[in-house]
Parts: structure tokens; sequence; C-alpha cells
């Protein structure tokens, strides 16, 4: 969320970061808000005022009772009975004021970082780099949906049956293929430094807000209405969400924490050829790395994630790019995202495998996460996260990419998780 002196202080900064993110209101919105922080300073003068003028007049009255001025104590009461009536209004209004002022500042998007480019759609992101030679695979080649059928590893039929359609059942080597990129996944974040949790995977109101999810994607997420939860979208939510409300000493910082989760999207309204197979599901499993720092660490601390990323990459033997993304199409939380694109070889184009981002201090303020600067003043930290990485197109990739004619070679890195070195039937 952004900050109201952010708002006020930089207010053509902000409708102009707004504007490359094609918030469509950001002019109306911003002078809503500002309106109602007036008004809100306003309200809050007025009852401290007030107030302060009924415990004064509290303390004469005593001073009046036990002086015996019965009469002139009667006058005192009559006007501070007027204050209470002015208190309980301004502090109606005031409640009414924040209200309508959160739920505006809720809505604004964080503000891009000054690298982001300009742009609307996927096709104005910038390619930062290219890394890998692409497979060159004989006409015959199978894409992964085909493949999972020929060495019936993963089993969509089976997975629609016992859930719906985005659900698949993995089946023998597919199994023992995803445990073994989750163990790898962890295993190297541990290596890297990260600190392992295993968090709750429903969460509840606080934690979307705090991490941007609500409102922005309430419909996106699945909800249990009896017990007012929320099936998490991705680690980040609960893992980010176990500093909420806290201040960090500045020595625990910066705060590195990896966490494998399923994560759950609803995925509304996705259909065509581009989300066939594993390339788009209601259910997946993936690797989460949150990091949280002091503001003038951050961005250095996102390449440092996204070097984590790309090495998982290129342990896999994937070919991959990175790109920069443009503000039409970022997060709504994000103020720098990097996506991370492995090579499709059968279906010749590019799966997005992961995202590193750095929101800044959007969620932190939120989640009133702080940390106490010098002269004891709390100050906003700044909260990161990345897939590192997610599973589903990672599997498709693999499978693709390493098809021969007698199975499915698996990268080296793989070899001892898995305990085979090759799907075959």
């Amino acid at each position: 969320m952004l900050q109201v002196s952010v708002l006020k202080e930089h207010t053509d900064l902000v409708l102009a970061g707004l504007a490359k993110k094609h918030y469509p209101t950001a002019e109306a919105d911003v002078t809503a808000i500002l309106n109602l922080d007036q008004r809100r300073r306003q309200l809050q003068t007025a009852h401290d005022s007030a107030q302060a003028e009924a415990n004064e007049l509290a303390r004469q009255i005593g001073g009046l009772m036990k002086s015996g001025n019965k009469a002139g104590a009667e006058d005192l009461k009559a006007r501070t009975a007027a204050l209470k009536a002015d208190i309980k209004t301004h502090a109606d209004e005031l409640g009414q004021v924040e209200i309508a002022l959160q739920q505006l500042l809720l809505k604004l998007p964080n503000l891009p970082h000054s690298s982001v480019p300009t742009g609307r759609t996927p096709q104005d992101n910038e390619v930062v780099s290219e890394h890998g030679a692409k497979p060159d695979l004989p006409p015959t080649a199978l894409p992964h949906w085909d493949l999972i059928k020929k060495y019936d590893i993963i089993d969509f039929e089976l997975g629609n049956k016992i859930s719906g359609a985005g659900f698949p059942v993995y089946k023998g080597q597919g199994a023992r293929l995803q445990r073994a990129l989750i163990n790898f996944f962890l295993d190297e974040a541990r290596q890297a430094g990260y600190f392992e949790v295993q968090p709750p995977i429903l969460v509840n109101e606080a934690s979307g807000y705090g991490t941007g999810q609500l409102p922005d994607k309430d419909g996106q997420m699945y909800h249990d209405a009896q017990d007012n939860l929320y099936l998490i979208p991705t680690a980040e939510v609960p893992i980010t969400n176990l500093y909420r409300d806290e201040i960090i000493a500045t020595d625990k910082l910066p705060i590195r924490n990896a966490g494998y989760t399923p994560c759950f999207r609803r995925e509304a309204g996705s259909w065509g050829a581009d989300v066939r197979g594993l390339n788009r599901l209601h259910q997946f499993d993936k690797v989460e790395i949150v990091q949280i720092s002091l503001p003038e660490q951050s961005y250095g601390i996102l390449e440092e994630m996204r070097a984590h990323i790309e090495g998982l990459l290129q342990k896999l033997e994937l070919p991959y790019r990175v790109l920069r993304l443009c503000g039409g199409d970022m997060s709504f939380t994000s103020a720098l995202t990097y996506d991370l694109e492995v090579w499709s070889a059968a279906q010749g184009r590019w799966l997005e495998v992961s995202s590193a981002s750095n929101f800044e201090t959007y969620q932190a303020n939120r989640l009133k996460l702080r940390y106490r600067a010098e002269g004891g003043k709390t100050q906003l930290l700044h909260t990161l996260n990345g897939s590192a990485l997610a599973l589903p197109r990672i599997v498709a990739a693999l499978l693709e990419n390493n098809q021969t004619e007698d199975g499915i070679n698996l990268p080296k890195a793989l070899h001892s998780y898995c305990g085979f070195d090759k799907i075959t039937n």
C-alpha cells in the first residue's frame, strides 16, 4: 500500500508511476485520497481539541465542587455535555473517513521502479539476457501432453475424475520427479543461505491483505466462506506474513526464508493451446524464496535472487531467458519484476517458470513491517520474493527438450534425487 505522505509530497511522480502501470482512475483516486486525508486531519484536530477542553473542564468541575460552587460546576457540566456530543460526532465521521481512505489506498497498485520499461503487454517486456542452446528436435518430437501419456507419468483424466480440470495426478516416475525437484530446489536454497519453513496453505483475510492478494485477486483465490480462509496462490503469502506487525532488529536483516507448498489458483477464464497440459493448472507445486531487507539493500538482493534462480536453470540444463517486465505486465504489488522463461522445444515457445520481484515498502506498509532506524524512529522495510522454482512448466520443458526414441533423459543434477537418470516405459 502506498503511503499517504508519498502521495502528498510526490504527487506528480505518483501519477506518472500509476500511468506507467495503466491504472485508469489515477488522478481521480489520488485527489480523493488527498482530500480524505485533509478531512481526516481536520477531524482529528477538532476531536483532540474538544477532548482536551473536556478534560480541562472536568478538572475545573472537580475544583468547583470542592469549593461549594455548585452553580458554576453545573454550567461547566452543560458545556462538557456539548463537547462530548461533538467528540462523538467527530469520532463517528473520522471512522467513516478512515475507512473510505483505506479502501481507496488498497485500490492503488505499487509504483514501478524507474528502470521498468513503458508498455502494456508481454510483447513490450525487455529481454535482459538469453542463455543456453535450444535443442534441435526431430519432426516426430512430441509435446509434453503426449509424452506423459506415452510414459504414463501424469494423468489428467484421473485428476478430472476426482477433482476437475487442472488437477493432475502424478504417477510412478512422474511422482518421483516431482519429489526430486522439490528436494533439489529446497537443498539449493538452503545451501544459498535460506532458512527453510513449512507454512500453512490456508491463510486468513488479514494475510491476503498484507501481501496484496486482497482485494486485487479476490475472485482468483479459492475461498472457504464458512471459516473465511483462502487457499494460498503462492508461499509468498504465508511466509511474508510471518513478520506482520513486527519491528525487526537491523542485525537480523536481511531475513532469508524458503519454503515448499502446493499453490492454488482458480485461473478463471483461461483456455486455449497456451494453457494445455502442464502450462496452466489449478494446483501446482512451487518452492518460494522470500527476503526482507533494509531499503538501501533491496535492489542488490533482487539481483542476488535472480542469480540464484538462474543457477537452478543452468543446473537443470534448460535454455532460458530473463525479462524485465513492462509497467502494464507487472503485478499489482511489484515495483520491479524479472520473469525467467525456459524454452519449450516441442511447443516452440518460451514458458514462464519464475518471477523475482521487489515490492519495496508496498507490502511492508500493509503488514506494518518495520525496523528501528537511528534515533529510534521506525521505518518500513522492503520485501522481495521469487519462484525457485514452480514445477509444472519446468517438468514440461524437461520432458520435451530431453526426449529420445528410448526415453527421456534427465539432467545430471537430478539423478541422485530421482534414483534414475531416464524416464522409460
